[in-house]
């Protein structure tokens, strides 16, 4: 592969000109999360712990439709790289039918699964409050899945920063509502937690009203012929869609399953752990949103280049997100170990938490750039089609490995939750070696 200075500039600029707003708008959907964590915290404890239990349960069943979304985007950049514009459309137009017909799947699940909270084990009156609170957010999966079919459609044809403004206003209707709905201010009766559940809903039919609005109004869609309203079945292309998406939807659930029964794993140690834990991997979280914006850009790019059946240029797109992913994290991995004593006194000012999460941040600081590399990794063998064998890889990095490991260390070797980290350490390492190699195999010119 030749791959010279000037090539590495000319991917690097425009990889980073696609992330950016991309990992702007993902940091706005967790910020509105923290938003929603600091204002219902105003109400105590019980609604606090029972929002922190909905959402939770909410993406780790979201993300598999989520992942069916994601398979949007690599498919258009493809069309778009095999001068195929006529087809960019119809992808939307069967992706918008069946990420509908998977959000009433979700609902029910989510809805009707709700009332499986009381099996937790969880304090009655926190049970009730997220039973109420989790059947009211299923709702908000139309939406989204909706919002998030036109987002991947037009940031698989390179345009990142409308999904980026939607959200970021999204932030301010959000804070908004909740002021209205939880508190019960211009005259609305106080909803508490249940006015969050609908504040969150009602902002979510706003981002997704916002987009299609800006779809169907901009001039630059009409060649792709977008109109639902002309919709004709087409089998081919719905199948190529959950080829590539219900891998991909698995792929998150494998990772963020894995991420919940650690918390689990942890709590078994003791209830400071648990909490330097959350505070250490809310930290890290905002790192991997960051790179998620990387990888998206790069899916993009290497589409574009697997459509022009350009092998040389899918290798520099995607070596060159690698190489930028893995630089950005361990930035962000030598910040964690500077500020590993700053950061989490901005959550909590008990000293023995701040000590623990100090210690987790330095093992953060270890994987960030592993898990910068397989969120990349992943996002670039999405871009060449490829999700059936990074599928099994996370399984297998994350829940014969990474889980496993880490229970062994904290409680057969008595490292405690500092134990379950290095888990993390190995599960993420492996999954990046992994996925490169997969990556480089597939790619190499034979």
């Amino acid at each position: 592969m030749t791959f010279t200075l000037k090539d590495y500039k000319n991917h690097f600029k425009h990889t980073f000109i696609m992330a950016l707003p991309v990992s702007i708008g993902q940091l706005g959907h967790m910020l509105m999360g923290v938003v929603d964590s600091l204002m219902l915290g105003r109400l105590g404890a019980e609604p606090l712990a029972a929002s922190s239990i909905s959402n939770g349960l909410f993406f780790i069943i979201f993300v598999l439709g989520l992942g069916v979304t994601f398979a949007i985007s690599p498919m258009v950049a493809i069309s778009v790289g095999e001068n195929k514009n006529n087809e960019c459309g119809n992808i939307l137009k069967q992706g918008f039918f069946l990420n509908l017909f998977i959000a009433f799947i979700l609902f029910a699940i989510l809805f009707f699964g709700a009332d499986l909270i009381y099996k937790m084990k969880q304090p009655k009156p926190v049970a009730d409050l997220a039973v109420s609170y989790l059947k009211i957010l299923s709702f908000s999966v139309f939406p989204l899945m909706l919002f998030q079919t036109y987002r991947q459609f037009i940031e698989g044809l390179s345009i990142m920063r409308p999904a980026m403004i939607i959200t970021l206003l999204a932030n301010v209707v959000n804070i908004l509502g909740n002021w209205i709905l939880i508190f019960g201010n211009l005259g609305f009766p106080k909803l508490g937690i249940v006015g969050a559940g609908y504040s969150t809903t009602l902002n979510r039919v706003f981002m997704m009203g916002l987009i299609i609005f800006y779809v169907y109004k901009s001039d630059y869609f009409k060649e792709f012929d977008i109109n639902i309203f002309k919709y004709k079945f087409d089998s081919n292309v719905m199948m190529r869609i959950l080829k590539l998406g219900l891998p991909s939807g698995f792929q998150y659930f494998f990772e963020v399953g894995a991420f919940s029964s650690a918390a689990i794993i942890v709590g078994w140690i003791g209830t400071k752990h648990l909490a330097a834990h959350q505070i250490a991997l809310n930290l890290a979280s905002i790192t991997y949103m960051i790179i998620t914006g990387i990888a998206a850009a790069a899916a993009i790019r290497v589409g574009n280049a697997f459509g022009r059946k350009n092998k040389n240029e899918i290798r520099k797109a995607g070596f060159t997100a690698i190489i930028m992913g893995a630089s950005t994290m361990a930035l962000f991995g030598l910040s964690f170990i500077i500020l590993r004593y700053f950061l989490p006194a901005l959550y909590i000012e008990d000293e023995l938490v701040i000590s623990i999460a100090a210690s987790l941040l330095i093992i953060a600081a270890i994987f960030q750039i592993s898990d910068g590399i397989q969120a990349i990794g992943l996002g670039i063998l999405r871009g060449v089609t490829d999700v059936k064998i990074p599928t099994a890889i996370t399984f297998f990095a994350y829940w014969i490995l990474g889980l496993p490991v880490g229970y062994l260390l904290a409680f057969n070797f008595g490292l405690g939750v500092q134990g379950v980290w290095i888990g993390f350490v190995v599960g993420l390492t492996a999954s990046a070696i992994m996925l490169t190699l997969r990556f480089n195999r597939i790619t190499k010119p034979v």
